[in-house]
């Protein structure tokens, strides 16, 4: 059977970098829950998907490799997807500093949308409060998606978890989960 990992960790953590890496170095589709999440609609990242259709999309996806086939996805299933990464055989999770992530967060949503996000753009509103809610995540008493949460969730599964510093540059990261996935 092919490799099946599933990558999580915060915003701007480096999950979808190193899972695009992953999946060409192994030669496995990559998935992105962001694209299973969101509907598409003329300003992204608006409206949820049903779980129930997130779920079956995914599902498609993975199927789409047959029963033998691999996938590496890379997201955010917390509280939500957890038949998504059934099968697994490895989570990596991916941690760096809010500086970081922030700074990672803005060169990417100014690449992606341009004027769209800055003072005017019909996305200004919307990019402030994802900065926001991205910047929360270190908060123990965040409701939202954090790493107290994370852990919590990591804690409980039956996989095996690699945990590492998103701020390590592409070509370690990559390493060290080939090197773990060898080792399993």
């Amino acid at each position: 059977m092919a490799a099946r990992i599933y990558i999580t960790g915060a915003a701007g953590s480096g999950t979808s970098t190193l899972g695009r890496a992953l999946a060409a170095d192994l030669d496995l589709p990559f998935l992105d829950t962001d694209d299973f999440y969101w509907a598409p609609t003329a300003q992204p990242f608006t409206q949820k998907r049903p779980v129930t259709e997130r779920l079956a999309l995914i599902s498609a996806a993975q199927l789409g490799q047959g029963l033998d086939g691999g996938w590496v996805l890379a997201g955010s299933c917390d509280g939500w997807g957890d038949t998504a990464i059934a099968g697994a055989e490895l989570i990596v999770f991916l941690t760096a500093p809010t500086p970081v992530r922030l700074a990672r967060i803005r060169r990417r949503e100014g690449e992606k949308f341009g004027a769209r996000i800055k003072p005017g753009g019909d996305m200004e509103h919307a990019h402030a409060q994802f900065l926001k809610w991205a910047a929360s995540y270190d908060e123990p008493y965040f409701s939202g998606r954090s790493l107290t949460r994370h852990r919590n969730w990591l804690s409980g599964r039956p996989e095996p978890v690699l945990e590492l510093s998103g701020s390590m540059p592409l070509e370690e990261l990559l390493a060290k989960v080939l090197a773990r996935l060898a080792a399993l």
